[in-house]
């Protein structure tokens, strides 16, 4: 069963689906998004409404706020509105444990979001262990390195990258920073550097760029699922997971799951559709949430359905 409803925040509402089991529900699963799939409708969110339901498993996705200027979303925001989606989508379960789905941006924010809320799980896609600033650094390298470029090369694009930063803390002025933009402006690499031509006229417009996920995890205290494609080329995976034991410790569960042919997307070669998405994570998924939710509970599918204007 389909349920299009808005999640509403302040004077903000953003549209949303939510898809129930047609027999009881064991639990709920908010979907929280990449940078650049904002929408519900995005290949990878849409599996988890045709998977889940079918396991007892209750999927709310909605479209992320939408960017202000061509900036991110703040992941500070995108954990109040996610809280606003479990809060909504307990008001359609009942009392059945609710946890976060995040991909890549999003698994910061669902980190976040665990931190400050009662969430009963966490399965994270490619997330990062190390700041936005770092992945980004790390991720632009990688795919120099996978277009054939040399070391000199990736050693100028870091240069690039950190002279850039410094500018967004306000730590130099834009003139220097757009120089060396201009400069880098004519190599072949610079496309594959996700740096804008044109600087911002004011520094301090990547808000996020140095937040420190490590502090959030030591602050997460529920089983968490973390997925790895083998082959990902935007997420250092060896100190993403290094971080994840360091802060856990051995107070929290956290499971790590790398998938065979997969990139940043848990989808066989690098393929952006359904069809494409891996069994492996399939299963893995569903294993591991069988195992830590309750078979059944009483009471029919969306029990506890409030007044939120649902239509069908």
């Amino acid at each position: 069963m389909t349920l299009r409803m808005e999640v509403q925040i302040g004077d903000l509402g953003l549209p949303a689906t939510l898809d129930v089991p047609v027999g009881p529900v064991r639990a709920g699963v908010v979907v929280l998004h990449a940078a650049e799939a904002g929408h519900r409708s995005y290949f990878c969110y849409d599996h988890l409404a045709r998977l889940l339901p079918g396991h007892g498993i209750a999927v709310l996705r909605y479209d992320r706020r939408p960017r202000v200027d061509g900036h991110d979303v703040p992941l500070s925001v995108q954990a109040d509105d996610a809280a606003a989606a479990v809060g909504l989508l307990r008001r359609q379960v009942g009392d059945v444990p609710v946890g976060l789905w995040g991909v890549s941006q999003g698994a910061w924010a669902a980190a976040l979001t665990a931190t400050r809320h009662e969430i009963a799980f966490l399965v994270l896609v490619s997330g990062s262990g190390v700041s936005p600033a770092a992945q980004m650094r790390y991720g632009t390298a990688e795919q120099l390195r996978r277009h054939g470029f040399g070391a000199a090369d990736v050693a100028e694009l870091d240069r690039l990258r950190r002279t850039v930063e410094r500018y967004l803390r306000g730590e130099t002025g834009r003139e220097p920073a757009q120089a060396a933009v201009d400069a880098a402006a004519a190599r072949a690499w610079f496309p594959l550097a996700y740096l804008p031509r044109e600087l911002p006229a004011q520094s301090g417009t990547w808000r996020d760029m140095d937040f420190d996920p490590v502090p959030v995890f030591a602050l997460v205290n529920c089983p968490v699922l973390l997925f790895f494609g083998e082959t990902d080329g935007w997420v250092p995976i060896e100190e993403s997971v290094a971080a994840w034991r360091r802060a856990a410790g051995t107070t929290v569960e956290v499971t790590v799951s790398r998938l065979a042919g997969c990139d940043h997307l848990p989808t066989r070669h690098e393929g952006e559709d359904l069809a494409s998405i891996s069994p492996q994570y399939a299963d893995t998924l569903l294993d591991w949430l069988d195992r830590r939710l309750p078979r059944s509970v009483d009471g029919p599918p969306g029990a506890g359905q409030a007044d939120v204007g649902v239509s069908r």
